[in-house]
């Protein structure tokens, strides 16, 4: 079974498809730890990343495609795989189909984690930092006893740059026009699963492996 997670910064994808990972026992591969491991291991593809990377600029979809099609010709991938963070766009999207048909295989479904953007705003920009012993908070679910103040050291707290409201809302613009081709393209070829992302963690991951399973039948 190859599945896709697609869902916007803030709606756990990362988290979700750990708990798939331990349900339907399929190796979890995100695209950000292919990046980490290849620049890590001063892999050919890595080192490429790494220049794009180094310069400020995009990693061409061609570098990010090599990097999972490598991967997914590892053994473990043979009975399937759960993809979070790739595709993200809608050529990263045409390689993975094609991809898979060069070894007989295809998407079993995209399981789309959709989140109005008010909320993705209001669990991004309500965490901060110790800035001394670095233990993280949030301002809805799990605040600090004292505003501003950390329950370890009792060292200032701060929000770093990409969780500031306004920041969060240009990373959701740029996801958008990356995404809506690609919840499209997916939807036409009537693969896409929408699953509300706006319930507590249990109520999403329930509402997930439901989905799963009946793309299992």
């Amino acid at each position: 079974m190859y599945l896709v997670l697609l869902g916007p910064p803030g709606s756990g994808k990362g988290t979700q498809a750990e708990r798939l990972k331990e349900q339907l026992r399929l190796p979890h591969v995100a695209s950000g730890d292919l990046f980490r491991e290849n620049i890590g291991n001063e892999t050919e593809l890595g080192l490429l990343a790494k220049g794009y990377m180094d310069r400020g600029q995009l990693v061409p979809d061609d570098v990010t495609i090599a990097m999972v099609r490598e991967r997914l010709q590892q053994p473990d991938c043979d009975d399937g795989v759960i993809l979070d963070g790739f595709p993200r766009t809608l050529a990263q999207a045409l390689a993975l189909d094609k991809m898979l048909a060069g070894t007989g295989r295809a998407l079993a479904g995209v399981l789309y984690i959709n989140l109005p953007d008010e909320e993705t705003v209001r669990r991004l920009s309500g965490r901060w930092i110790c800035g001394q012993c670095q233990t993280p908070y949030h301002a809805v679910f799990s605040p600090p006893a004292e505003e501003g103040v950390c329950d370890e050291c009792g060292g200032e707290l701060y929000q770093r740059d990409d969780d500031r409201p306004e920041t969060v809302r240009a990373r959701l613009i740029v996801y958008h026009e990356q995404t809506a081709p690609l919840i499209d393209y997916y939807r036409r070829a009537r693969l896409l699963v929408e699953v509300d992302g706006a319930g507590d963690i249990e109520a999403v991951s329930a509402a997930l492996l439901e989905a799963t399973r009946n793309l299992m039948k």
